[in-house]
């Protein structure tokens, strides 16, 4: 019992050590951070850091790992802590916009959901509001298809590309809460990678690559769109938005995403994989 008790402790110390040195590392800079400064965020002794790690790159090593397994979480699919609503932690961003209705997915307002007509229809009296009516729209199916044809909608929402703008959308979210993902990219930035931490970068980019491909394979996208340029605009887009955002929370909102994507997706997908898209993502639900 008291062994258990000891082992339970040393995880604790270790793991507020992992999140101190990265909220310090993603705030200052791993060369200017001291590792007196780490224990002392953390609350525990020096001897105890040492005990845990030798060195400090030992310890941003640890953060690397750390930062890899939640970055693989991410793109796996998986909801994170920090991603699951609540104030988010020292150092994060908070997401603005409103609460969901009850059972319902949050999505930013006026984010479009493609395959969605309306128009407004005849002069209205004065005072009065003109009435919404649904415009026809080309990929109308007849009644006795309707079952297929939601069937084929809701593929595509579990399409490559719907994947993709899900994950992007987890990724910026994970960024602004998660101070160890965010060391996690500061260390592996390709410039100096500190230890034998992942390049976090390279990696998004490798996984946006084989989602896109998957997407082609799929036949979702648009004619005479080459990969690599698509390629291209999303990492390009989404690593910007994550440097940028190192200065302002706001380039990691949901907002600023869905603009992102609701300018892409157009000139990205096929008029058919466009319907039923979401720019803004679709949030997983939080497990119980």
């Amino acid at each position: 019992m008291v062994k258990q008790v000891r082992q339970e402790r040393a995880i604790r110390t270790r793991n507020a050590l992992i999140e101190s040195a990265a909220a310090l590392f993603a705030r200052h800079g791993y060369e200017v951070v001291s590792l007196s400064t780490i224990s002392a965020r953390a609350g525990v002794s020096n001897g105890a850091l040492h005990f845990h790690f030798p060195s400090k790159a030992a310890l941003a090593e640890a953060v690397g790992v750390a930062a890899a397994q939640r970055f693989g979480r991410i793109i796996a699919g998986e909801v994170l802590p920090a991603q699951r609503g609540g104030v988010p932690e020292r150092g994060g961003v908070p997401e603005r916009g409103g609460l969901p209705e009850r059972g319902g997915l949050p999505r930013h307002e006026g984010a479009p959901v493609y395959g969605v007509s309306s128009r407004y229809e005849g002069v209205p009296e004065r005072g009065a509001l003109p009435r919404r009516v649904e415009a026809p729209r080309r990929w109308d199916v007849p009644r006795r298809d309707e079952a297929a044809s939601k069937q084929s909608a809701a593929s595509r929402q579990n399409s490559a590309l719907q994947t993709l703008i899900d994950t992007s959308h987890a990724l910026l979210r994970g960024l602004g809460h998660d101070a160890v993902l965010r060391a996690g990219f500061a260390l592996g930035d390709g410039a100096g990678v500190v230890g034998r931490g992942e390049d976090l970068y390279r990696r998004w980019q490798e996984w946006v690559a084989e989602s896109l491909a998957r997407a082609e394979r799929e036949g979702l996208l648009a004619r005479g769109l080459a990969v690599r340029d698509a390629v291209t605009a999303v990492v390009g887009a989404t690593i910007g938005f994550a440097v940028l955002g190192g200065h302002d929370g706001q380039w990691l909102s949901r907002t600023t995403l869905t603009r992102f994507w609701t300018l892409l997706l157009p000139r990205l997908a096929t008029p058919t994989a466009l319907e039923g898209l979401m720019a803004s993502g679709r949030l997983a639900e939080t497990p119980r």
